[in-house]
């Protein structure tokens, strides 16, 4: 495995970890809920999650990783 490849599979591993971190606060405080020192809902933080995650799998794509 090239250094790339090992790169983009490492952040791909971060992303997915960060979309099971707002999933579970989801579950844990509600969807629309949000904590008084952050801007955004719980469904906004996972909008943004997903984006980023989404945004790995396009590069494992374009990387020929998939």
């Amino acid at each position: 495995m090239n250094n790339k490849t090992k790169e983009i599979l490492d952040i791909t591993q971060e992303e997915c970890a960060e979309v099971i971190v707002a999933i579970s606060k989801i579950n844990r405080f509600g969807i629309d809920n949000y904590k008084p020192t952050k801007p955004l809902t719980n469904r906004q933080h996972l909008e943004e999650e997903v984006g980023d995650l989404l945004a790995m799998i396009d590069l494992m794509e374009e990387f020929k990783v998939i």
